[in-house]
Order: C-alpha cells, then sequence, then structure tokens
C-alpha cells in the first residue's frame, strides 16, 4: 500500500511538494483553507494531483503517514495540533525535497534580515560562473517542484525560520547566518531565545566538509555559538565590519572601503564603492555571498565581477522615481525594527518615512536616534498606529496618521520637498491592509508612476 502524504497549503512551497510526492510515487493529497491560485492549480491538474481549497477535511488529511507544511502555517492551527496529538510527522518543504536532491548541493541563507538580497547575490554569481543552479526556499521557485522537474547541481535556498522549524536531517553543504535580532516573536512565545534556536538549526547535521559563514558583529549570533561550540563540526568562516577576526579556515574583514574575503588559499577583494548596493548592511550581504561562493568554489575574479554588477533587490531599498528632486524609495520588505534600521542608516537624504502595519511585538528604541537625525516627517499607514505615533511623539516633528494606501501616499507627497527621500520601510507585516509586503510594494511603486512621475 502506498504511504500517504499531506500537503497543507497551496501556494508555492506546497504545490511544488505535492508534484515531487506524486512523482516519488506516495498516494497525495493537498488541502488549503483559502484560494490556490490558479497557475498552481493548473500544474497541480498537468500532475493528475488530488487537492482541494476553501476548507479542511479532517479524515483526509488526518490519515496521512506524513504531512508537508507551508512555512505560513502556525503550529497553532487547529489541523496541525491534531495532527500532532496523532502523532503524523509534520516536516517542511525544504526537509522533503532534501531528501531526493541526490548529488547536488545546497547553499542556504537564513537571518532577520538581509537573507533575500545575500541569497539573490549567492545565486547571480554561482548563475555567472556557469553553475546548474536553482534559486528557491522563500524566493524563487519551490525546491521542491526544481527537484522534480530539473537537473541542478546547486540550490541555493532562502530560509525562514519556520522552514528550518520543519527541517531535522536536511544538512546545508554552506550555511550562511546574516543575523539573528527580534522578529516574529509572536510565533515563538515572545521570546528572542527561542527565535534564535530556530535560527541556529541552520548548521544541524553539517560535517567537517560543509562550511558555516556568519556574522562576528551580531551579539546573538555570537552568544548562541559560545553555547554550541562543541557541537558545531562545520569550518567556521566568519564576515565582520567592527570586529577583530582572525579564522584558520578563512573570514570576510573591511578595512577602510575595502573588504577582504577568504576561504582557505582563495581570497577576493571587494572595492565597497564600486558596489551599486549602497549601505553598510549591503557590505555585510556582500561578505556573506563572497565567503559562500567561495565555499562553493567558485573564481575569485567571477566573484568580483558578479558583486560589482549586481543591483538592489524588488522591495529592498529599490529606487522606485524620482521628480522634481524627492527620490521616493520602496522598502516593503523591512517587516521589522532591525531592517528599518539599516535604511534609516543607508538614508543620506531629509526622510518622510512611511511605516506602520501589523506589529510583531515591535520596540522602536533602536530607531529613534535615526529618527531624530534625518526623519522630518512620521507617516503612520495602518489600521491601528497608536503605538508609532505614542513612541514617535516629540522625536519627529511631523506625525500623520493614515490608514490605506492612497491618504499615506498623499500625505508623504504633501510633506516632502526638493532634496527629500520619501521611504516606505514599514517595521511590520503587511497583513491589516495588503496580501504581503511584495503586494505593498508593488502598490507603492504603482501609486508613484501613476501620480509621481506621470
Amino acid at each position: 500500500m502506498k504511504r500517504r502524504i499531506v500537503v497543507l497549503g497551496g501556494g508555492i512551497s506546497g504545490y511544488g511538494s505535492a508534484i515531487l510526492a506524486k512523482k516519488k510515487g506516495f498516494d497525495t493529497f493537498l488541502s488549503d483553507m483559502g484560494k490556490i491560485a490558479d497557475r498552481f492549480k493548473t500544474r497541480l491538474d498537468e500532475w493528475s494531483v488530488e487537492y482541494e481549497e476553501g476548507g479542511h477535511t479532517e479524515e483526509k488529511i488526518l490519515s496521512a503517514d506524513e504531512v508537508i507544511k507551508s512555512p505560513g502555517i502556525p503550529d497553532t492551527a487547529p489541523i496541525v495540533r491534531k495532527l500532532r496529538e496523532r502523532g503524523v510527522p509534520i516536516i517542511s518543504e525544504i526537509e522533503f525535497a532534501g531528501r531526493y536532491k541526490g548529488v547536488a548541493k545546497t547553499i542556504c541563507i537564513t537571518g532577520s534580515n538581509g537573507k533575500t538580497t545575500t541569497t539573490s547575490l549567492i545565486y547571480k554569481i554561482m548563475k555567472d560562473a556557469g553553475r546548474a543552479v536553482s534559486l528557491g526556499g522563500n524566493i524563487g521557485e519551490s525546491f521542491a517542484y526544481s527537484v522534480a522537474t530539473g537537473k541542478y547541481f546547486w540550490h541555493v535556498l532562502e530560509l525562514s525560520s519556520f522552514q528550518l522549524d520543519g527541517m531535522f536531517k536536511f544538512r546545508a553543504d554552506v550555511g550562511v547566518l546574516m543575523n539573528i535580532t527580534p522578529d516574529h516573536l509572536d510565533r515563538y512565545d515572545y521570546k528572542l531565545e527561542n527565535y534564535a534556536r530556530s535560527k541556529m538549526r541552520i548548521t544541524q547535521n553539517q560535517t567537517s566538509t560543509d562550511a558555516f559563514i556568519y556574522s562576528a558583529d551580531d551579539p546573538v549570533t555570537q552568544q548562541m555559538l559560545d553555547t554550541m561550540d562543541a557541537t558545531l563540526r562545520a569550518r567556521q568562516l566568519p564576515f565582520a565590519i567592527n570586529t577583530a577576526i582572525a579564522s584558520g579556515a578563512g573570514d570576510a574583514l573591511l578595512e577602510g572601503h575595502n573588504f577582504t574575503a577568504t576561504v582557505g588559499s582563495k581570497s577576493v577583494t571587494i572595492d565597497t564603492r564600486k558596489m551599486k548596493i549602497s549601505g553598510m548592511h549591503n557590505i555585510y550581504n556582500a561578505m556573506a555571498a563572497a565567503l559562500a561562493t567561495l565555499a562553493a568554489g567558485v573564481q575569485p575574479r567571477i566573484i568580483k565581477n558578479s558583486i560589482y554588477e549586481f543591483s538592489p533587490v524588488e522591495h529592498r531599498l529599490e529606487p522606485s522615481g524620482e521628480q522634481n528632486n524627492i527620490l521616493w524609495i520602496n522598502d516593503s520588505k523591512a517587516t521589522n525594527v532591525d531592517s528599518v534600521w539599516y535604511a534609516l542608516e543607508s538614508m543620506q537624504r531629509p526622510t518622510v518615512w512611511i511605516a506602520g502595519g501589523t506589529d510583531k511585538g515591535n520596540d522602536y528604541a533602536p530607531l529613534k536616534e535615526f529618527a531624530r537625525q534625518k526623519v522630518k516627517a512620521l507617516i503612520c499607514m495602518g489600521v491601528d498606529n497608536s503605538k508609532l505615533l505614542r513612541d514617535f511623539d516629540g522625536i519627529v516633528p511631523v506625525i500623520r496618521d493614515c490608514h490605506t494606501l492612497d491618504e499615506a501616499m498623499s500625505a508623504a507627497r504633501e510633506c516632502a520637498s526638493s532634496g527629500d527621500a520619501v521611504l516606505l520601510s514599514p517595521a511590520c507585516a503587511s497583513f491589516d491592509l495588503f496580501k504581503n509586503y511584495e503586494e505593498r510594494g508593488r502598490l507603492f511603486k504603482e501609486w508613484v508612476k501613476e501620480n509621481i512621475l506621470k
């Protein structure tokens, strides 16, 4: 009798998992409480995968031998609780696809901030080096779908803490941890330690032939490493701007405007002034990408050229238009306080800052000094802006309380003058007014195009 695989969630992670399960001969069923996108339904139909949308049929789900849960579904969901009560194993797409990737290797990137840019840069370097490489995890194509339908020797995967939580035997050949700052604490009992432990799962199962790349400047990462030293077997490759480091396996360090990344006998030196991505946060991202691709065997010359060519990632400090010497910047992906800290740190102009959304237990204290120095107006955009209004009262000279995108954008236009930047950097999730941060960023850009650049 065939083993039964049930996939919960019909998004990009779910449909790929279902197709891989079907290809591998499992009795496969996919269930989504909401609506499944037409493009995913078309592919599920092509592979004759049984699925349902708009609700869960419990008897079909609870009969599973194993469940692949999409990362957006919390452990507190009633159907997940019922599965756990029955002892049904629940894993992530990454764990499942990892079983079938064959000889292909993985570069896995996690962290509270910077992981999308770093992942995209690593993918570009690997492609420029002529490697057969896929892009997956949180961005790109479903990892499981790439395993099911492609022939790749490398998979570059951006991993969230939720994906890491569902990984048990999976091993990253190259693991990258950008940083650990408070985020998603609502899913971790509001305890940073619980969230940090999830992030450190990037190192699980690594051996002495694998590489672990991390920020030596990040205090939480350092604290976690101090408790794990005996169990960490991978070659450690730290990168730093503020910390004096030295590692026998390799490292990356900024000196003046240049950083040098070294792995074994190979190294590459980057003049950060030649990079198209600006700000201190992007120097960290480039150092991590250089170390990861050196560890993957890419030639330094290719790494250097790719880093110099790389342009900003969509929704991350993305210039979205300039008119009347006012620059509009889409940083919708900044869904936590630390991301906004980096965004404000990089601002070179007086800033009209648009923030707000679904608060995840934010502490805005780290932003107050930059807000005092750089922000001329704060435009609050959310259903409930009370916390932002309270925390920045007396710090930012002008604060506007807005509850729709159009209202917020109109207020930003009124507050901005020649020489300013308008920065959408919300520090919050998007779910009060938008489907996700991508929709929020897209609508921001569309508004700019229709109302500013026309």
